[in-house]
């Protein structure tokens, strides 16, 4: 059995529908599981990673899981792994890692995650995405009240990922080989304005959308609102202060894969639906 934490998280997901589609016995976990949601043969529990008593029910006959980065104690949660027999770890975790200030919150608790999944008794992998495409998905607001996107650090050109991609990487981490004790650099296969991106996405829809670029002072009140501030800060460090290049493509992904990753616009094909 494998298990997937955050099952219901943009990459957690493609992580269980990949596995289901490969006939593989996967678990689900997630604080509201929904099983009407997965394929059929998925199982669906409910553990909160801010709860590790929780956890334990979830990893009955577990060999494999897939874990994010980032919640209270990985050390702790690890032992719990182990001691109900789990061998093989995948952790998410993120490229701003390599090099980055442990002063940042966001390179920080990453930083803790990966150690302590290094330091554990089982085989581990680490995955260190670039961003998301599916971050384009908190357009949808925007979108539903008109045909104008602001976004900030409109001038920061990334190398964006779908979680589609991520998630065929994890699962083959997950089940083969020949993937423990590395960690991959996971970007998708160019970098992309957040103008360009709104373009794509206007040509898919068939709409007239409108691109503004919010300036700093708007984009930091306007993240305020929904991220505590050492969130904030650390964002505006990786796009301000110079401290993370997201913009290099690398090409561990596709080679892992055997195939080219999806494109942007790949990516707002299959989930048009999703902007109503």
């Amino acid at each position: 059995m494998i298990l997937v934490m955050g099952a219901t998280g943009n990459v957690g997901g493609e992580v269980v529908r990949s596995l289901a589609r490969a006939g593989r016995p996967v678990r689900a976990m997630s604080r509201r599981p929904d099983a009407a949601s997965w394929p059929g043969g998925v199982e669906s529990v409910a553990a909160d990673l801010n709860d590790p008593d929780s956890v334990d029910d979830a990893l009955t006959a577990v060999n494999s899981v897939f874990m994010l980065a980032g919640y209270p104690d990985p050390p702790g949660l690890l032992a719990r792994m182990e001691a109900a027999g789990v061998n093989r770890v995948v952790l998410l975790s993120t490229g701003a890692v390599v090099g980055g200030d442990l002063d940042n919150y966001v390179v920080r608790f990453n930083v803790v995650s990966e150690a302590a999944v290094r330091d554990c008794g089982l085989a581990w992998t680490v995955l260190r995405p670039s961003g998301f495409m599916s971050n384009a998905l908190r357009w949808r607001p925007q979108l539903k009240a008109g045909n104008t996107i602001r976004e900030p650090f409109a001038d920061v050109p990334v190398a964006l990922i779908d979680p589609f991609d991520i998630g065929a990487v994890a699962v083959r981490a997950l089940t083969e080989d020949g993937h423990d004790g590395r960690s991959y650099r996971l970007t998708g296969p160019r970098a992309m304005l957040a103008a360009e991106r709104v373009a794509v996405l206007a040509d898919i829809l068939g709409r007239h959308l409108r691109f503004e670029a919010l300036a700093d002072e708007q984009a930091r009140r306007q993240m305020s609102e929904s991220m505590t501030a050492p969130l904030v800060d650390a964002f505006f460090e990786f796009s301000r202060g110079g401290s993370y290049r997201d913009d290099q493509v690398d090409e561990t992904a596709p080679v892992l894969l055997g195939r080219p990753l999806r494109t942007f616009r790949d990516w707002a094909q299959a989930h048009s639906g999703a902007f109503g």
